[in-house]
């Protein structure tokens, strides 16, 4: 056999076991041909000897590769048997916690193994996840094969059907219950009847009645369902419809222990004393007889009386009604009583019931039926003969036995009628157009004791399974003939033998209906009937050895041995006929009705509660009833009408197309996730798994597309064998792997395998992919080893050179010491002679130096005296010469005083006789004529030099008479300043006196203190003496004292460190858990009001879409109602359909009609609000009425001025002069006003001069100037009062003199008008207008004199603080002539830097406040300007054209002006429509995005706003706003698909309400405006309302935008994210037998990552665009990344095939790609790379290590974006894709969740793929100016005009 080839040394095999089924084991010694052990090792390390069985010679099983082991498909195993499929399971189930797998190529089978515990895998994110999803796609899921039915059903065009079967307690019923839920969820119902909600509330009905606790589940179906759901034409849940079979009859009056009756039961004794059941008279279970038997009357866990609320839940909403209800549980409880009947016995043929029995009486009083007439049938039983009927008592046995099926027969035909009601409420009001169905029927059984009913229920798994071969053997076949392989017939099990044996003729059922006829047919005698016909004839009929009262048959599972007895009892189900007939004369109306229709039902007394006419395609004529008809048909066995209704069944199955669901039970202790292999083959071999698996095994199990083969096994294939054609290139490969060419199979697109190849070629691919390991390490190691050598040689090099360095160090280290200790003991020789040297040395030393010393004292002594001589000699010497040079010196002058006396005498002589001579003059005159001529020259010099000083004196004169000029004001100035001085310069002196003052009493002061000092230090003299002792003491005292006080000092100093301490942790603690919470608080206020956004955006997308359905509903009731008839024009499609949208223009026709009365608007209202709707249709009205009153009066004066023509001429100038009155009143104010102005000007004028000291002072001109404005103002005041008095009386006079004109026959249009307002009753409004005019008036001259009032006060204000300012500059004059000249002049520059600086702050805040006002002013003025153009103009109509010609027209000369833009469009009020139809409705995007500016419509339609606010006109502002809102919507629902559109219109939707911002006139918005912009604000309407309607338009926009781009990117998500091989050749194909579509190679039709990025490019170009906001976009972009991560971690978390390190790999290139692109379009501050975070963090999760505590905490810490189940569920699922990776321990994954369990997050399993972040749209001007706008001729737009 091939798989000897297999059976070497350490191949590993399946060897049988009695307590696991099968072990592993390992080969020691390879096996030979002939030998009859195999030399084995088990996993635990035991060494066995394994005997081959000698007849068959047979070899144990090869146990697959660990990399094919936790497959999700059972055939994608190479080795297919028992032991593989079961260790599969086990794996999967324990290890990875997957309940389910398929089993079939195209997953013909799903394997659901009930874990007994709840998972949260069910959820309506994983409903989602799995909704449009291929079947082999994902992991396997009940999910997914109901999507796969739904799916086929509408792909096609036919029915399907769910076949759910398994033991009890395998979870049938959960899972059909979760099919159901999945069609319910998906397909959602036709109708607003809510059918799915009725399709699952029919659940616990069914379980109430029908499901009960069993010794293996708790919740047992005892019955049969077949539940088929209708879907119409759009394949929407319309109904439903339910079949039953085989109702375990039996479990009403008998439960074995550890076993409950049904749960209905229970529930009514649980709820027994509510109010409406007191009449029931019920009590504990335990008191009854038919409740009690099984001894457990409580499920844990398990709430009766809630679950009886929720069967009354269900009850109500399948519209059974409470009367019907209560009629239910009345006839329960009667059952209840009757269980509790007790009869005594006469004798052995007779019996009785006690007299005034309580429990029959209730029973009786229930049922509504006569006591004694139910106490005589029940003992008693009426026989018919022949001839006559007579009536017989029957014994205490048959009584009970007739009690038990008179309650069984009761309840029976109750749950008949509840099904039939149940189907009522589920019935399809419009025809069905196909169904799914879903049978949830009972498995192959077999105990100790197996009666009719297991029977029955073997019998319907015969036929089951016999269909489940033909249909998996149909798709084997259509597969081959597909792939055009030749077709051998496989031998499959063909249980048509066995099913011949119990239903065809003379079967088992025919031999038991035959007996059940005979008047004395029993079960011994059937028996034996049994052995006669079949025993020794049939090879699957066998006899028991020691019984012959049993029968045994070999069914498809396994042999069963039924035990006879009581099988004809139960197939015939007597009841007494006089008993029913008791039971239908009953009073109480529901009990008749159970029974009324028996004769129509196939069997009223049947198991099968299908008291229903069969499905609509298979109905059945029914026959003519022929008297004696209907007690035949009555007469019709159990076991008849169940092989009739299973042959109805079979070809409902037959004309649908099947799935099955088979469950298995793990244990029969119910304990989660424990696995028992007996148990878990027992049911795989009777459920058909194991049987699949042997079909598939017998032809090609295994299936590779060429594509797949080439990338997982071309390490295999040389370079030369790899040719262009993939198909010829495999072909030739595998001639050559495998030379057995029958082991294979070339169809048109896949190879075919037999089992056991793909193993093959992955043993031949590992040894490959080991040899060029064992090659590459084998090389490595040799690289490690010559570079080991080389580091160990150089190590030793190095070692040596460092040795023999130590050894030199050492010799030279030793004659170091040598020389040193030479030299130590050179040295200390010398030490020790130096040492007695300088002993004698300093004893010599210290002889002499005594001697000298003395020597040189004595010689001292006699130098001083003979030096002190001399100094006395040499004084008395020099003091003797003095003398002596004094006196000579004395003589000496003497000498020469007389001797100058003698000259100076004679020289006088000489001077006296010269000065008589003439010729002295002489010559003293010479030069005299010279100097002369030198002086005339000097004087004429100076002539000239004097007429130039003149000159410059006259120009000094000029400029210094222009100086003084100047200078005089400086001076008067001063002056001031110097009287000021004086003063202070007086005070100054005042305060220097005081100074002196104090000076000396300072001396005075010091003196004393000097005499005080002097006494203190005389007494602390005297006292010091006295006080010694006493310090001495005190010291030594205090001296303790300060150490102690120290001590203590430094302790409290400790203390108070720590303190500090303390207190600076507690503040640095305090601070960062405030800066913590600070931060946790404003997380959590974002988080809310992130919350808040996202729910306030959910709630506008329900209302537009609950808008748009209402709008389809409505276009519906106008289709059905507005029947186009015969000539009927049709409207324009614009005008009806603004028309027919009205929601939003009634809601903001209030909103607008009323800016003045909404003082505060909500920011947030609700879209539509009942009261608003009503308030604005009564709005409507009352202006439709004010509208048509309008109209009315325009009328009467067109009539009137045509009567007026005839007469104009005759008419006196009344009005005329009444017109120049009002005009020159008019010039005579506007005179004023410019007064007022001029005197305002020089106010302030006044007031922003220089403040200096005499600008204050009474006659300062300020001061005259405010004097002269307060005098002005109250003339002015007295004036005005005047004025109102003159026109007050002659309001009254005009109003006096109208009254006696109504009674003239005056002809003038005057007398006319007032004759009118007479008639009209217009007097009275005019009289009130007047009044209203007088309060006016009154007003204004108050507010006017309130605000004279407050100028005043302001005035004397300023006034106040000019006097403290001047008081402020004369302390300041005082303090800078304290200082010095410098100082001086730096602290008065300093003074007046600061005052002209507080100037300027001043006069910038005046300015200011003045634009402020300039601009309000401007905006009033032009208000006013545009009322008193609307007066003149009403004025001029009622003037008459004769009037107008009798005035003067003075010529006006007009100048041409340049025509200048103001950003506004005008257009016509007709036009709105076509304005809205051109630029909304028919424009095309792209040409707008490509040619034109950005954002134009949102300008243009703006400019029309601005024009409609201009001209004051709200109606037409409302009607443009509520057209435009609604076109825009109108688009949206139009091509709401295209992304273009959307992101088009989400573009100028948002342009528009900034611009509505920008203009809106608020200072928040105007901040970046130009001038010229702010000029262009709104003047008269205020649209806050309606920004926060195009703010939700702008919402819902978004939102729809975010649907598009999610349906345009999902189906390109998992295909180039996850399928996509982006790395070539990381991860190759892993053999799963092509159970799931091709993932690595990328098609034509395959979508790849670079798909997802040009998609993603695309976006981003028509976003850009269409001049989207860039913060818009980066909220768009990080909503699409959202959706890439959460569409591919979801799937990933829901494919096995996905976990392993590879495809990590893959996604994380995937994302780095994905990076790439943000940082391409600089969006990486959008927040999108965050939201990918989970998925990152999966992908590395993937590719990390898994073995350690230190990768588990590394995990913990480095998943942090992903829930503990989202990391488990990916740790659970990692599977290698080579058999070089390992997989993940049990161990690994609970210390992962051990180390997670106080991690608080999601339980939720998948992502929200359908989250939508909540949308902002931040304010973002636009810097374009409005009036350079210009509209192409292309949008088509001619009838309106720039302004």
């Amino acid at each position: 056999s091939f798989a000897v080839v297999f059976v070497l040394q350490y191949a590993r095999v399946w060897i049988p076991d009695p307590e696991e089924v099968w072990k592993s084991a390992e080969l020691l010694k390879d096996y030979k041909p002939g030998d009859k052990v195999l030399q084995l090792r088990l996993e635990e390390g035991k060494d066995l000897e394994y005997c081959l069985d000698p007849k068959t010679k047979e070899l144990p099983p090869l146990r697959n590769p660990d990399i094919l082991v936790g497959e999700n498909d059972l055939t994608a195993l190479s080795y297919l048997h028992e032991p593989a499929v079961l260790h599969n399971l086990k794996v999967r189930f324990i290890d990875s916690k997957l309940i389910y797998t398929y089993c079939g190529k195209y997953s013909i089978v799903l394997v659901a193994i009930n874990p007994y515990e709840q998972l949260p895998i069910y959820g309506e994110d994983i409903i989602n996840a799995y909704s449009g999803q291929n079947m082999g796609d994902m992991d396997p899921h009940i999910f997914a094969v109901a999507e796969e039915a739904y799916k086929q059903m509408a792909r096609d065009e036919r029915n399907q059907s769910i076949i759910v079967s398994g033991e009890s307690g395998a979870g049938k019923t959960v899972s059909a219950k979760y099919a159901m839920r999945y069609f319910a969820t998906v397909s959602g119902s036709a109708s607003e009847a809510n059918v799915e909600e009725k399709v699952l509330a029919s659940n616990p009905i069914m379980e109430s009645i029908g499901n009960a606790k069993t010794t293996r589940n708790d919740n047992s179906s005892r019955f049969g369902k077949y539940i088929e759901i209708g879907f119409d034409k759009r394949y929407r849940i319309i109904g439903a419809n339910m079949r039953t079979y085989l109702l375990e009859k039996s479990r009403v009056v008998f439960q074995a222990e550890e076993e409950r009756n049904y749960h209905i039961f229970y529930q009514l004794c649980a709820s027994a004393a509510l109010p409406e059941f007191k009449t029931l008279r019920l009590g504990n279970a335990n008191y009854f007889h038919y409740t009690k038997q099984g001894g457990s009357p409580v499920i844990d866990g398990v709430d009766d009386a809630k679950e009886m609320v929720n069967t009354r839940q269900a009850c109500t909403l399948l519209g059974i009604s409470d009367s019907y209800q209560m009629g239910i549980f009345r006839i329960l409880a009667g059952i209840l009583h009757l269980g509790n009947v007790a009869f005594a016995s006469r004798d052995s043929d007779s019996c009785t019931i006690p007299p005034k029995h309580e429990s029959l009486a209730i029973f009786c009083d229930l049922m509504g039926v006569e006591y004694e007439e139910m106490a005589h049938w029940l003992c008693h039983r009426k026989l018919a003969t022949a001839t006559e009927t007579y009536i017989k008592p029957i014994s205490k046995l048959h009584a009970i036995n007739a009690r038990d099926a008179l309650a069984k027969h009761i309840y029976a035909n109750l749950f008949n009628w509840i099904v039939d009601h149940v189907n009522k409420a589920l019935h399809a009001t419009v025809k069905q157009h196909s169904f799914i169905g879903v049978l949830d029927i009972y498995g192959f059984e077999t105990f100790e004791i197996n009666s009719f009913e297991q029977f029955c229920i073997n019998y319907a798994n015969e036929k089951l399974q016999q269909q489940f071969n033909m249909h998996v053997f149909k798709l084997e076949q259509e597969e081959y003939m597909k792939e055009q392989i030749p077709w051998t017939l496989i031998d499959f099990y063909d249980n048509q033998p066995c099913i011949n044996l119990i239903e065809a003729k003379m079967g088992i059922l025919d031999l038991l209906d035959e007996e059940c006829k005979m008047p004395k047919g029993s079960d011994d005698t059937w028996a034996q009937k049994l052995y006669n016909t079949h025993l020794n004839k049939c090879a699957l009929f066998e006899k028991p050895r020691l019984s012959n009262k049993a029968f045994i048959i070999k069914h498809f599972a396994d042999k069963v041995e039924y035990q006879c007895e009581g099988f004809l009892e139960k197939n015939k189900d007597t009841v007494y006929e006089e008993q029913i007939k008791v039971l239908k004369s009953s009073k109480f109306k529901l009990l008749p009705e159970l029974f009324q229709d028996e004769e129509k039902v196939l069997s009223p007394t049947s198991a099968t509660p299908s008291g229903r006419v069969p499905l609509s395609r298979t109905a059945v004529k029914p026959a003519k009833v022929r008297p004696g008809q209907a007690s035949k048909e009555h007469k019709k066995t159990v076991g008849h009408q169940f092989r009739n209704s299973l042959h109805l069944l079979m070809e409902t199955l037959n004309a649908t197309t099947p799935h099955y669901v088979r469950c298995i039970k793990p244990n029969d202790f119910k304990f989660p996730f424990t696995f028992d292999e007996k148990r878990a083959v027992q049911q795989l071999r009777a459920c058909g798994v194991l049987e699949t698996i042997r079909i598939s095994a017998a032809g090609f199990p295994s299936r590779w597309t060429y594509q797949e083969f080439f990338s997982r096994y071309r390490v295999l294939m040389k370079q030369r064998d790899v040719l262009g054609d993939r198909k010829q290139t495999c072909k030739n490969v595998l001639e050559k792997l495998i030379l057995d060419k029958d082991k294979y199979q070339f169809g048109k697109t896949k190879i075919f395998f037999r089992a056991g190849q793909v193993a093959y070629l992955e043993k031949i691919r590992a040894d490959k992919l080991r040899a060029a390991c064992i090659r590459i390490q084998k090389t490595i190691r040799g690289w490690l080893m010559r570079k080991k050598y080389v580091r160990m040689r150089k190590a030793a090099i190095t070692i040596q050179r460092y040795v023999r360095g130590y050894q030199a160090r050492c010799y030279a280290k030793f004659l170091r010491r040598t020389r040193a200790a030479i030299t130590i003991q050179k040295f200390q020789r010398m030490y020790v002679v130096r040492k007695r040297y300088q002993c004698m040395r300093a004893a010599t030393l210290a002889l002499q130096a005594l001697l000298r010393g003395y020597m040189a004292r004595n010689k001292y002594q006699m130098m001083l005296r003979e030096h002190k001589s001399i100094i006395i000699q040499k004084h008395v010497r020099g003091w003797l010469a003095r003398v002596q040079y004094r006196r000579t010196l004395k003589a000496i002058v003497y000498l020469q005083c007389c001797y100058r006396r003698m000259m100076a005498k004679r020289e006088l002589k000489k001077l006296k006789i010269e000065a008589r001579s003439v010729e002295r003059y002489k010559k003293l005159h010479i030069g005299l004529e010279n100097k002369i001529m030198q002086l005339q020259r000097k004087i004429d010099e100076q002539n000239k030099e004097y007429k130039s000083l003149l000159e410059k004196l006259s120009n000094l004169e000029i400029t210094y008479s222009t100086e003084t000029e100047k200078l005089r004001s400086d001076v008067e100035r001063l002056r001031m300043s110097e009287e000021e001085a004086k003063n202070a310069t007086n005070r100054v002196l005042s305060l220097q006196e005081e100074i002196a003052k104090l000076r000396k009493e300072l001396h005075q002061t010091q003196s004393e203190k000097k005499t005080i000092e002097e006494w203190a230090d005389k007494y602390k003299h005297e006292t010091e003496q006295a006080s010694m002792q006493s310090q001495m003491h005190e010291k030594i005292y205090r001296g303790l004292l300060v150490s102690e006080l120290k001590e203590q000092n430094t302790l409290l100093k400790t203390e108070k460190e720590e303190l500090n301490r303390r207190i600076h942790d507690q503040a640095r603690e305090i601070t960062e858990t405030m800066e913590k919470k600070l931060v946790e608080e404003t997380k959590q206020l974002e988080l809310d009001l992130n919350d808040e956004r996202l729910r306030y955006q959910n709630l506008l997308n329900e209302f537009s879409r609950l808008e748009e359905r209402y709008d389809d509903l409505k276009d519906e009731m106008n289709l059905m109602v507005n029947i186009p008839k015969p000539g009927h024009k049709r409207t324009d499609s614009t005008h009806s359909s603004n028309e027919s949208e009205y929601t939003f223009s009634s809601e903001i026709t209030e909103a607008e009609d009323l800016p003045v009365r909404m003082e505060e608007p909500s920011e947030k209202k609700a879209p539509l609000d009942m009261s608003l709707f009503l308030k604005l249709q009564k709005r409507v009205t009352e202006l439709e009425q004010e509208k048509q009153s309008l109209q009315d009066e325009l009328d009467r004066k067109e009539e009137q001025a045509l009567r007026a023509k005839a007469k104009e001429e005759e008419r006196p100038p009344i009005r005329g002069a009444e017109l120049e009155y009002e005009s020159l009143k008019r010039q005579e104010l506007e005179s004023e006003n410019k007064k007022l102005k001029n005197e305002l000007n020089e106010l302030q004028k006044a007031l922003t001069e220089t403040r200096s000291p005499e600008v204050t002072a009474p006659g300062a001109p300020a001061y005259r100037v405010l004097l002269d404005q307060l005098t002005s103002v109250s003339e002015e005041l007295e004036v005005r009062k005047e004025e109102v008095l003159i026109l007050r009386s002659q309001l009254v006079s005009q109003k006096e003199a109208i009254q006696p004109k109504n009674t003239m026959t005056d002809s003038t249009i005057l007398l006319e008008d007032v004759q009118k307002m007479k008639d009209k009753g217009e007097i009275a409004q005019a009289y009130i207008g007047l009044k209203e005019t007088n309060r006016l008036l009154e007003s204004q001259l108050q507010s006017q004199k309130k605000s004279h009032e407050n100028e005043l006060e302001s005035l004397r204000g300023e006034i106040q603080s000019l006097k403290e300012e001047n008081n402020r500059q004369q302390q300041l004059l005082a303090q800078n002539l304290q200082l010095p000249p410098e100082a001086r002049i730096e602290a008065s520059l300093q003074h007046e830097i600061t005052r002209l600086t507080n100037e300027n702050l001043d006069l910038m805040e005046q300015l200011e406040k003045q634009d402020k006002t300039v601009r309000k002013l401007k905006k009033q003025l032009k208000v006013f300007a545009k009322k008193i153009g609307e007066l003149e103009v009403g004025q001029m109509e009622n003037i008459s054209p004769g009037q107008i010609i009798d005035e003067p027209i003075r010529p006006v000369n007009i100048p041409r002006k340049e025509k200048d833009f103001q950003g506004m469009l005008e257009y016509k009020k007709e036009d709105e429509q076509k304005l809205v139809k051109n630029l909304i409705l028919e424009l095309k995007p792209r040409g707008v995005a490509v040619n034109l500016i950005p954002g134009l419509p949102a300008y243009i339609l703006f400019m029309c706003v601005r024009h409609a606010d201009y001209l004051n006109d709200d109606q037409k502002v409302r009607s443009l706003l509520t057209s435009t809102i609604n076109g825009i919507k109108k688009v949206l629902k139009k091509r709401g698909d295209d992304f273009e559109t959307v992101s088009f219109w989400l573009s100028n939707t948002c342009r528009f309400l900034h611009c509505l911002k920008q203009y809106s006139g608020e200072e928040g918005f105007m901040k970046h405006n130009t001038p010229r912009q702010n000029e262009h604000c709104l003047t008269n309407f205020d649209l806050a309302e309606y920004r926060q309607v195009l703010s939700d338009l702008a919402i819902q926009i978004y939102q729809q935008l975010v649907r598009v781009l999610e349906n345009i990117l999902q189906p390109m998500i998992v295909s180039g994210m996850l399928e996509h091989e982006t790395i070539q050749g990381v991860s190759g194909v892993k053999p799963t037998g092509l159970r799931k579509r091709t993932s690595s190679i990328a098609d034509e039709g395959t979508y790849t990552l670079d798909s997802i990025i040009r998609q993603l490019n695309s976006f981003h170009s028509v976003m850009c665009q269409h001049g989207m906001d860039p913060e818009l976009i980066k909220q768009v972009v990080k909503q699409m990344f959202y959706i890439i991560g959460a569409v591919t971690l979801n799937n990933l978390l829901l494919r096995k095939d996905m976990c392993s390190w590879s495809k990590g790999m893959q996604i994380r290139y995937n994302v780095s790609q994905l990076e790439e692109w943000l940082r391409d379009k600089n969006l990486m501050n959008s927040g999108a790379k965050e939201t990918l975070e989970p998925l990152i963090q999966a992908a590395q999760l993937l590719q990390v290590k898994k073995k350690t505590d230190e990768d588990a905490e590394a995990i913990c810490s480095m998943c942090n974006a992903l829930t503990t189940a989202q990391i488990v569920k990916v740790l659970n699922l990692y599977t290698p894709v080579n058999e070089f990776e390992e997989r993940v321990l049990v161990s690994f994954i609970r210390t992962i969740q051990m180390r997670l369990r106080d991690r608080k997050d999601s339980p939720q399993l998948l992502m929200d793929a359908k989250h939508i972040f909540p949308v902002t749209f931040p304010f973002n001007p636009s810097s374009l100016a409005l009036e350079t706008i210009q509209i192409p001729a292309s949008l088509g737009l001619g009838f309106i005009s720039r302004v």
